[in-house]
């Protein structure tokens, strides 16, 4: 391992690879040094070290990220970080099918300077919902903001605790999931819970999925899920896999129909929903610049309050 720059050193051995795009990877925390995350481009390789990443993903199409008023709530800001509460139905950054009207398109109408993070086409993004689900996001200002909320992340330093209505009741008040998630190996918008083989064929990687009952119904749960990890749709694929489908999912068996003693006003919610009655209702973590406790808790949308008081007041 001869004695240069990380970046230089990854740019040489891809050049296909610009040494821009490695550079954004690697302050993304996605490169390691001897096992660790490096998050400096500049970090010298002595001889010896070990170098582990997985290639950074292509960059889609450009896409428009002409500022757009969108209105999102905004629950805290300051010169470094905002914090948003994501309405349901708005996707967070472009990709195909959405290529504008996105909630970066909404951001950079409030703010027109963004972290880049670890690809231009999602600028300030640290972690992401789906589309569907509401709630609580931290979005970086500038890159130094951004490459240390990427790191707390990966250090499963940010809490994230989110609010689901799942069909059934689980059987316990208390428990966990604790299975790699990949994709599905057919269905390929979908994830998939996974066995142990996966994670060693790079087919997955580990998820674990702490849940916590707050509300029992006759045949719906209302839980809390706190996050460990954060894979893609992970609450959704874990409460599926122990088999208590988030309600109005679907991609994993939440769409139903309602059971032949609900009102008619119940099942009529039902069939309205416009996805799964999954929140992001508490976000927390250390200020990345001032380190400075935060958090933040966001009230659970109107659909998803209505739908609560109809169960709560059935006969």
């Amino acid at each position: 391992m001869s004695a240069q720059r990380l970046d230089r050193y990854l740019s040489a051995r891809h050049p296909d690879i610009s040494r821009a795009r490695w550079q954004e990877w690697i302050e993304a925390g996605q490169v390691r040094v001897n096992g660790q995350p490096v998050a400096k481009p500049a970090h010298r390789l002595r001889p010896g070290d070990t170098v582990d990443y997985t290639l950074p993903p292509d960059r889609p199409p450009d896409y428009d990220l002409t500022p757009e008023a969108i209105p999102v709530p905004i629950v805290y800001e300051d010169d470094h970080l905002l914090v948003v509460d994501k309405p349901r139905g708005l996707t967070v950054h472009p990709a195909p099918g959405h290529p504008h009207g996105t909630l970066v398109n909404a951001l950079l109408a409030h703010s027109p300077t963004l972290a880049q993070g670890s690809a231009g086409f999602r600028p300030g993004i640290v972690h992401r919902l789906d589309r569907d689900t509401t709630g609580l996001l931290v979005v970086a200002k500038t890159d130094l903001a951004h490459a240390r909320l990427s790191r707390a992340l990966q250090r499963h330093a940010i809490e994230r605790v989110y609010l689901a209505l799942v069909w059934g009741v689980p059987r316990t008040a208390r428990f966990s999931v604790d299975l790699p998630i990949g994709r599905h190996p057919v269905h390929r918008k979908k994830m998939a819970a996974l066995d142990a083989a996966a994670i060693a064929a790079g087919k997955a990687r580990p998820a674990r999925t702490h849940f916590t009952l707050q509300e029992a119904f006759r045949e719906c749960a209302l839980l809390s899920a706190r996050l460990e990890t954060g894979r893609t749709h992970q609450v959704r694929v874990h409460a599926s896999a122990v088999g208590h489908p988030v309600v109005g999912d679907p991609l994993y068996g939440g769409v139903r129909q309602p059971p032949r003693h609900w009102s008619p006003a119940l099942a009529e919610a039902l069939a309205h929903l416009q996805g799964q009655l999954l929140h992001a209702a508490t976000l927390a973590f250390e200020h990345p610049i001032t380190g400075a406790p935060m958090q933040f808790t966001a009230p659970l949308p109107d659909d998803f309050q209505h739908f609560l008081h109809l169960l709560r007041t059935a006969v």
